[in-house]
């Protein structure tokens, strides 16, 4: 995989690279996702239209509990290190694994992930997608986005990461994700 390191990042803090898999490899952990018991997402009274199923942590957005869940599987740890290795971590670092699978018409609406984690990094299967970027600003919104192909990876950490929203806007064709968090500095302690 040839990486290029001197890319301008779209908002400083986000980096992404494609061609991160090869398509026997992102067929292989959409196969993985699908034979996941998935749920469906949930927050307060709301159901969302993907289903999710997270590795060792879970955050609960209807209780608020942040805890240790089943460790991750063992066809997760190759990807896991080479997705430590484009952030610059080590593998151990990335303590969460979120598996997503997007119907049709689902998407993810503006959020900013839990500051119990710090890096993030996610991994687009089976669909490009748009990743959309938004903060603040005196005036209403300054806006950006990011096109993730299929088989690319991307890494949130520092301005991004703190001080931006995300959302992936709905698509209508089948989608899955891999997002893999490190705990912050404060939390390492759990």
């Amino acid at each position: 995989m040839m990486l290029d390191l001197f890319a301008t990042p779209v908002v400083p803090g986000l980096s992404m690279h494609d061609a991160f898999l090869s398509a026997a490899e992102e067929a292989a952990l959409i196969a993985h996702i699908d034979e996941t018991s998935l749920s469906a997402f949930r927050f307060q009274r709301w159901t969302g239209k993907r289903l999710t199923r997270s590795y060792g942590w879970r955050y609960d957005f209807e209780t608020g509990l942040f805890a240790p869940t089943e460790p991750m599987p063992e066809w997760l740890d190759d990807v896991r290190a080479r997705a430590a290795q484009v952030a610059g971590l080590c593998p151990a670092d990335l303590v969460q694994a979120l598996l997503i699978r997007y119907d049709p018409g689902a998407g993810i609406g503006w959020h900013k992930d839990r500051p119990v984690f710090a890096h993030v990094v996610g991994i687009s299967l089976g669909h490009e997608a748009t990743l959309r970027l938004r903060r603040r600003t005196a005036n209403g919104f300054e806006r950006a986005k990011a096109e993730l192909a299929r088989r690319s990876i991307y890494h949130l950490s520092g301005e991004v990461r703190h001080h931006w929203e995300h959302s992936i806007a709905p698509i209508e064709q089948p989608r899955w994700s891999i997002t893999f968090r490190s705990l912050s500095d404060r939390n390492r302690r759990l």
